[in-house]
């Protein structure tokens, strides 16, 4: 057979019929009930006329304090195709009667026509990064037909944006689901309809909203509702509410698997070894085989968050040996553990600084996690920038108290401390030698985070140095980031 009969007898596949285009007018119409005001096709979607790129169809959503219609024409003056409205526009655009149900009726029908393996992802920390490994590995075994959320598109708007832009050929989906108030992650989860749904963990993050841990464990446990029959619930086996949740996900999966050091682990951890060129390699029984793999993120949660990302993978019928490579390669996402090597003088005389950014959220659990990666970091001085934890209520100050026992751990050897809510945590520094810390420690407490970048001048950043800048997003730490690593934007 010669190279055109070959072609000629392609098999034919289910999707082949599958427009390339993202979406066409006609489609958009169809899913909206609107009036199209005439032909045109999209590549991609977007909610922000800053973020359209050419292509692109702009929804121009109505908020509390903006409404989208006033970025039209700078969505067409960016290449937006078309626009998605209430009122006509000049330019191609659909006329609907409310934008916001528009962009949620796209993200049904787009659900529905992939024949996808959709993948959903939640818990009080991790959550971004364990969705990133599991798009990576399965992106790679599935030759880039594999997609996911951005950033953390995980609301009651990102998450639907997100489906809109998943590609009718698109052989997995992985999507985050976050939530600050109970009831949030059942609404997404009825959109999303996962076929394998994971919990990373669960930790005090939100409890002002919502009262107590339990109460946690039970927002998230939301995300079993949505399962497709027979869907698999992946959950942490170290969880205090280990078993809160298998009960939760037991009334809606055909199977659950948990994954931890526990012995009752499904994915279980046997070993975890510094790997030579940095990270962990882990060894891991998943019952029916042992499976070794390196995983190039610091720090011990990541040893544990990747028994996540391997259950999940296997559970979507994904790859391993993919899996594998992916949690090899994959590096710090920014905010979330991007590690920057700047130019620094005296010190050591080595000539540089690390720069650790955990700048876009911060809750107790993934500070301790992130003081002790800090701890175990090969540095002549340890510094840490840390900003508030929001949305902790009256439970804030004990728990920006209690960090006085990572820090110790972590033998930081300067802080800066940002925000009112620190105060606790400064008091407690404040005292006499003899408590957690054992010696006094040097640290300044700043309001803002332009005040912490002084601060931080004024140590001045030296050869050698190990720096740790984390809070929560609202607190602007991205940006003492930026001006340490001469980011632009």
């Amino acid at each position: 057979m010669n190279a055109f009969a070959r072609i000629l007898d392609w098999p034919i596949q289910p999707d082949d019929a599958a427009g390339l285009a993202l979406w066409s007018a006609g489609e958009i119409a169809a899913a909206t009930g609107g009036t199209p005001s005439g032909d045109f096709q999209a590549a991609g979607a977007d909610i922000d006329s800053r973020d359209v790129v050419e292509g692109d169809l702009f929804f121009a959503l109505k908020g509390e304090a903006m409404d989208g219609h006033v970025f039209v024409d700078k969505a067409f003056a960016k290449g937006a195709s078309a626009v998605i409205v209430d009122r006509p526009v000049e330019g191609p655009h659909v006329l609907v009667e409310d934008t916001s149900s528009a962009l949620e009726a796209l993200a049904k029908v787009a659900r529905n026509r992939a024949d996808a393996r959709i993948i959903g992802v939640t818990g009080s920390v991790g959550k971004t990064g364990v969705k990133e490994a599991i798009f990576a590995a399965l992106d790679r075994s599935s030759r880039g037909r594999a997609h996911r959320s951005v950033k953390s598109y995980n609301n009651h708007v990102g998450v639907p944006l997100s489906l809109t832009r998943m590609p009718a050929r698109a052989k997995f989906g992985v999507f985050e689901m976050g939530m600050n108030h109970a009831g949030e992650i059942r609404a997404l989860a009825a959109l999303v309809r996962p076929h394998v749904a994971v919990i990373t963990t669960i930790a005090p993050a939100h409890i002002e909203m919502l009262g107590s841990e339990e109460a946690i464990a039970d927002a998230k446990a939301e995300i079993f509702e949505g399962l497709e029959p027979g869907g698999v619930a992946i959950i942490p086996a170290d969880s205090p509410h280990y078993a809160r949740l298998k009960e939760a996900a037991e009334k809606h999966a055909g199977a659950v698997v948990s994954f931890g050091r526990a012995a009752h682990s499904d994915i279980r951890l046997l070993d975890a070894v510094p790997a030579p060129g940095g990270g962990s390699l882990v060894t891991a029984d998943m019952g029916d085989r042992r499976v070794c793999y390196t995983v190039a993120a610091p720090g011990e949660h990541w040893i544990v968050n990747s028994l996540a990302v391997i259950a999940a993978v296997r559970a979507a019928g994904g790859d391993l040996g993919a899996a594998g490579l992916a949690l090899a390669e994959m590096e710090g996402l920014k905010g979330r553990g991007e590690r920057h090597t700047v130019p620094a003088s005296g010190g050591d005389g080595s000539g540089s600084a690390l720069v650790i950014d955990e700048s876009y959220n911060a809750n107790p659990a993934s500070m301790r996690a992130t003081l002790a990666q800090l701890g175990t970091t090969p540095a002549r001085r340890r510094i840490a920038v840390l900003g508030a934890m929001k949305e902790l209520g009256s439970h804030g100050p004990a728990y920006h108290a209690a960090l006085i026992e990572p820090i110790a751990a972590a033998q930081v050897d300067r802080l800066v401390l940002v925000g009112d809510e620190m105060q606790a945590l400064a008091d407690e520094l404040g005292k006499a030698p003899g408590t957690a810390l054992g010696k006094a420690i040097p640290f300044d407490h700043c309001k803002t985070a332009v005040e912490a970048l002084d601060a931080v001048k004024r140590i001045g950043v030296e050869g050698g140095d190990a720096l740790l800048i984390k809070g929560s997003n609202s607190v602007g730490l991205g940006a003492v980031v930026a001006t340490l690593t001469k980011q632009e934007g």
